[in-house]
């Protein structure tokens, strides 16, 4: 790998080059510039935008914040979701950190992380601005 200067004059590392493009990564954190240009958006809003593949799936993220914890039976009988679309979205926010694992009323349940009550009320605070 050799330095490379951008149109931005930033140096770059330069991973691979063809004639008409070039991959390169931050030389101090081995990230994409895309990666790195990402990093001004507030890290929990980040989880969100990555974890929630649709505006249902963003609903149930926001009915978690708002008023969770919920027994999945309540989840299953609240929302027009099958139990297997359900579940891929709970693993789905499980994994990205939004939701955890509960018990509620003896029931298994979710419930909503720091981070995705955070990353809420950012993006609502964020809502009003097109």
């Amino acid at each position: 790998m050799r330095t490379v200067r951008g149109p931005d004059g930033r140096t770059y590392l330069l991973v691979k080059q063809s004639s008409d493009a070039s991959r390169v990564r931050d030389p101090e954190t081995g990230e994409s510039p895309l990666e790195t240009a990402a990093r001004a958006v507030p890290e929990s809003v980040r989880r969100i935008l990555v974890a929630v593949p649709t505006e249902r799936g963003l609903g149930l993220l926001v009915d978690l914040v708002d008023r969770g914890p919920l027994p999945v039976v309540d989840l299953l009988g609240a929302y027009d979701l099958c139990e297997s679309d359900l579940h891929g979205l709970l693993t789905e926010f499980r994994v990205a950190g939004l939701v955890a694992e509960t018990t509620v009323y003896g029931e298994r349940g979710y419930e909503a992380t720091d981070a995705a009550r955070e990353g809420v009320e950012l993006l609502r605070a964020n809502g009003g601005r097109e």
